[in-house]
């Protein structure tokens, strides 16, 4: 005979939804981009940004299949080919970005930056004094019926068992004033990590490679605890405005960047009518490695 006790530690747990740290995001520097992306599920056009940096962390995922002495910078530019097929079969739209390319010139200084990004992380940190744990390392956890989810770009852990964060950007570092938005998904990495291993990572690394520059940042448990109190609260205002269809416009300097802007009140658009039965669904479910948001 089951008891009511063992049929209730049975049950799975409940999952709300998902929500990875580019959503969070999102909804935090303007719900409505939420909605757009999140609820109406707009296309957006392909960047060349955003596809070089795919590009690039590709490269340098497959950088460490290599022996520690072959991973020199002539052995990363062989494989931004591969690199860029891959991109292209996996992403279709990105042909695009050079559709008007007759002389595949647009292309080939496209290909040239993203070696020039490649020549800078080797001036960042020398790649065959590392062991990485894990590349695109796939986490998350249950936090109150809410699934934290994304993609960590490079996980170190020292024979002692510290861990480090490394995330890759292809962007420019940020001003000062900034970095904490800059850090707000290194924060949720290093929560999930957490939650799932019991250990505080001892290092959140950016590494920024147009400029050569990187962020480090050492979070404590207490600062964690309060971080995920925080993307919990960011979840309950997802649920309200979900009900109420109520998704604000919060407009800013990237706005300029936004594909959705002709839909915006703030810009004098029109959202698309609200649907009756709004379902949340991530169209990309955990982030894309190497989709980097253009930094203020």
């Amino acid at each position: 005979m089951t008891t009511t006790a063992e049929t209730e530690t049975a049950l799975p747990p409940v999952v709300l939804g998902s929500l990875s740290p580019s959503r969070a995001a999102d909804f935090k520097n303007c719900p409505l981009l939420y909605r757009f992306r999140c609820i109406d599920r707009l296309p957006e056009k392909p960047s060349s940004a955003a596809a070089r940096g795919t590009m690039v962390h590709s490269v340098l995922e497959g950088l460490f299949d290599l022996p520690a002495a072959e991973r020199t910078l002539a052995a990363a530019e062989t494989l931004l080919p591969a690199a860029w097929q891959q991109l292209r079969e996996s992403e279709p739209a990105v042909d695009e970005l050079f559709a008007g390319d007759a002389d595949g010139a647009q292309l080939a200084e496209w290909l040239d930056s993203a070696r020039g990004l490649l020549g800078n992380y080797f001036a960042l940190e020398d790649p065959t004094r590392i062991e990485p744990e894990s590349r695109e390392l796939h986490v998350e956890v249950l936090v109150d019926g809410v699934r934290l989810r994304g993609i960590v770009d490079r996980l170190d852990v020292s024979p002692a068992g510290d861990l480090r964060v490394v995330d890759y950007k292809t962007g420019a570092s940020p001003r000062e004033a900034f970095e904490g938005k800059a850090l707000f998904q290194m924060k949720f990495y290093a929560l999930v990590l957490w939650r799932t291993r019991g250990v505080v990572p001892r290092v959140l690394r950016l590494m920024y490679l147009s400029d050569t520059d990187t962020l480090s940042y050492q979070p404590d448990a207490d600062e964690l605890a309060r971080f995920e109190r925080t993307l919990l609260a960011i979840w309950s205002a997802i649920g309200r405005a979900t009900l109420t269809g109520d998704f604000r416009p919060s407009p800013g300097r990237l706005c300029d960047w936004c594909d959705h802007r002709s839909l915006c009140p703030a810009w004098g658009g029109t959202p698309p009518p609200y649907p009756q039965n709004p379902v949340i669904t991530d169209p990309r479910d955990v982030d894309i490695a190497g989709t980097d948001a253009v930094a203020p």
